[in-house]
């Protein structure tokens, strides 16, 4: 798994955002990010696109642990609970798999454990494998 952390490394986006992967494994995937002031909106709340990246990152990283290009379809988030200091976590797991498709729940929490928000996607795995084979 160690191919797909050093992928998704080249995520500048993500990058940007500060968001760091932690664990990777077969359809699953935990990573963090630091919230920082650019991180806040004019509520000095974190914005909700730096959640949804967060999550939309650990979704991503999980949906490619199969070995072909998974690309996202689809998409939501629920916010649960404004945030505006400390760290926030995405654990990504896989809850179903075919061939083609696949659905994912990633639930993003802040220091103490406690639901921000919960974000469910679903991935089109296509031919291409991801070491560009």
């Amino acid at each position: 798994m160690e191919h797909i952390k050093e992928l998704f490394k080249k995520d500048k986006f993500a990058e940007h955002a500060g968001i760091e992967i932690l664990e990777v494994s077969g359809g699953r995937s935990r990573v963090k990010m630091d919230i920082k002031d650019h991180h806040l909106n004019g509520l000095k709340t974190v914005h909700g696109g730096a959640i949804f990246t967060l999550a939309d990152l650990a979704f991503a990283v999980a949906a490619n642990t199969h070995g072909n290009v998974a690309v996202a379809i689809n998409a939501n988030i629920s916010y649960m609970k404004a945030i505006s200091e400390g760290t926030l976590y995405a654990e990504a797991e896989e809850i179903s798999i075919n061939p083609k498709i696949a659905t994912y729940t990633v639930n993003i929490t802040d220091d103490n454990g406690d639901i921000i928000a919960i974000f469910q996607g679903m991935a089109y795995r296509k031919k291409n494998k991801v070491n560009g084979n």
